[in-house]
């Protein structure tokens, strides 16, 4: 904010220079923040795991149906959990449906392996659409994080700010193929215990490096429109001035 702008609101110019980088630091949180609000939060991510955790063992001690219903009773457990505290209510109404089509899968094969199908091909879905869409020129990373903060697309004629749409796309894009290779392998091998942990495991590291490399491709986004922005303004000023001659 300048002293001009600042008298213009009703600011001391010192005020204003003191809360410039309180606006700069929460612009530069924002990404991180909604990010793991659309993923259901830190919790959201650690209440995943319990449903599946509890499946394996109740599995590996009872048998398949009793585990199925111990799975799905957690779940239902963990989303009212959540709605009496008042988080989120679309995470905990996924967690549940997710939780209750994996028992499915694994009733109608008959097999505890067969809970975590639906995980296994879904990576292999997703995967192939994050990589073809930066093979069409609409990274997916860009085009879902413009539609949700209702921002545009001009970025895709900004090749820096298209370039860290791409690397974020194709990070994704990594970990969809890593889980769907080492996952389906176990599956392929009936190591039910073992997909349980790759589930898990494989889950938190990749979804947090591909977070990083996400906000690092949103940040230098809107550091590019703010540059060219900048540049239009300064052409503008220059052009509007009266020639000497």
């Amino acid at each position: 904010m300048s002293e001009r702008d600042a008298s213009a609101a009703g600011l001391p110019a010192q005020d204003a220079a003191d809360h410039q980088p309180d606006q700069t630091a929460q612009r530069d949180a924002a990404p991180e923040k909604t990010l793991l609000e659309q993923m259901g939060g830190v919790g959201g991510l650690a209440y995943s795991a319990v449903p599946i955790v509890v499946f394996v063992l109740v599995s590996s001690f009872t048998s398949l149906m009793p585990a199925i219903w111990s799975a799905i009773g957690v779940a239902i457990g963990i989303a009212i959990f959540r709605m009496v505290r008042k988080e989120p209510l679309q995470p905990a109404i996924s967690g549940v449906l997710g939780v209750a089509v994996c028992s499915f899968i694994a009733y109608r094969s008959g097999d505890a392996k067969g809970f975590f199908l639906l995980g296994i091909w879904t990576s292999l879905i997703y995967g192939g659409v994050f990589l073809v869409s930066v093979l069409a020129r609409w990274p997916l990373v860009g085009v879902a994080w413009s539609a949700l903060n209702g921002l545009g697309f001009s970025w895709r004629k900004q090749r820096r700010a298209l370039r860290g749409y791409d690397l974020a796309t194709l990070a994704w894009t990594v970990v969809f193929a890593a889980k769907y290779v080492v996952q389906q392998w176990l599956y392929d091998s009936d190591q039910t215990g073992w997909l349980a942990f790759a589930r898990i495991a494989m889950g938190y590291p990749l979804t947090g490096l591909a977070l990083i490399v996400t906000v690092w491709a949103v940040r230098r986004a809107a550091k590019v429109a703010e540059q060219e922005k900048a540049e239009a303004r300064e052409a503008g000023t220059l052009d509007s001035k009266p020639s000497m001659g």
